[in-house]
């Protein structure tokens, strides 16, 4: 029985109309003997079937505890999930047994994360690493798996995959290495993969290569894809949709060329002024101000302080996202005015 046989024979469908993977109300923690740091405040995002969903925000926003949050796969102690639910192909991630996460996280709910050099195992063949899914969730044997992780190989671009199945991390660039990191992902033929920053350890022309190479892969098998990124060029060439994220909660969420071409949100338009563009000339704009300390629960709008069209009910009424237009949502109490500032 083939790989996709199994898949399906295995794996209980959702409705088709329902979104592959929907987060709702999600609080993801870490707790010291001095502190409680929420990484995610109740946040909510939904991933269409077959579609690209971008998450962009600064560094510390909480897009990487989001990805490892939805796999379960935090360390607890400190961490914990401490409410919202996690819905996978129609079941809630986060009332299933360890094994049955397991089960998931080894066929239909794939991740691939940021250094592909602190990915792999240093001392076991590349090769082996790449099949071991395919030996423990679908059971097949040594041959079998090897003719599938060689096929895995040429998929992803590898040369010569029968003379470098064998090697060791150590012989291949960091760019072989990313890709057979996907080549691991592609594995169990997911429906969803989370790439987190996954061109981050790579040269520019390598980054290229790689996100053409998940685009691609994403077109031929269909699968959904949420992209984390700093990089908005990034998120602008590859999503669907983009979900910005500030101080661990979703600030916007828009089509993409929604979001690029009227933000509703101040930290979403303060991001795109401090992106360079090919026919910038000018200084470029910076956000003033830091990012509020995620120990510290703040009433109103985490980005109030660095805000410019701020007030004082920004500072004292809480902010949940709502539906502006169609399918673009933000968390601003005045969006209108940022109309207005560029009116």
């Amino acid at each position: 029985m083939t790989v996709t046989a199994l898949m399906q024979d295995e794996t209980p469908r959702a409705a088709t109309d329902a979104p592959l993977l929907d987060v709702r109300g999600l609080v993801t923690e870490f707790r010291s003997r001095s502190a409680t740091v929420v990484a995610n405040a109740s946040v909510s995002l939904q991933v269409p079937r077959g579609r690209t969903v971008g998450i962009v925000g600064e560094s510390g926003s909480g897009k990487s505890v989001l990805c490892r949050s939805i796999l379960r796969l935090l360390p607890s102690p400190p961490a914990r999930i401490a409410g919202g639910e996690v819905w996978f192909e129609g079941r809630d991630l986060l009332t299933l047994g360890v094994r049955e996460m397991a089960q998931v996280r080894g066929t239909r709910l794939r991740m691939i994360f940021q250094n592909p050099m602190t990915s792999l195992n240093p001392v076991w063949p590349i090769g082996d690493q790449i099949t071991e899914g395919l030996r423990v969730h679908y059971g097949l044997s040594g041959h079998a798996a090897r003719q599938r992780g060689l096929e895995l190989l040429q998929q992803v671009g590898i040369p010569s995959p029968e003379s470098r199945f064998d090697d060791y991390p150590f012989q291949w660039s960091g760019g072989m290495l990313q890709r057979a990191v996907i080549a691991m992902a592609m594995a169990g033929e997911p429906s969803l993969l989370l790439a987190d920053e996954p061109t981050t350890a790579l040269d520019v022309t390598i980054q290229d290569q790689i996100l053409a190479l998940l685009v691609d892969l994403q077109e031929r098998t269909q699968m959904a894809m949420v992209l984390v990124s700093h990089d908005l060029a990034v998120i602008a060439e590859t999503s669907d949709i983009v979900a910005v994220m500030y101080a661990g909660r979703v600030m916007e969420v828009a089509p993409v060329k929604a979001l690029f071409e009227q933000p509703l949100h101040p930290y979403t338009v303060g991001l795109l002024a401090s992106t360079p563009h090919a026919e910038t000339t000018d200084r470029l704009e910076s956000i003033p101000g830091q990012p509020p300390s995620l120990s510290q629960r703040t009433v109103g709008c985490p980005f109030a302080e660095r805000c410019r069209f701020a007030s004082k009910d920004c500072h004292n009424t809480p902010v949940t996202l709502r539906e502006m237009v169609d399918g673009h949502a933000s968390a601003c109490l005045f969006p209108e005015r940022i109309g207005r500032a560029g009116a």
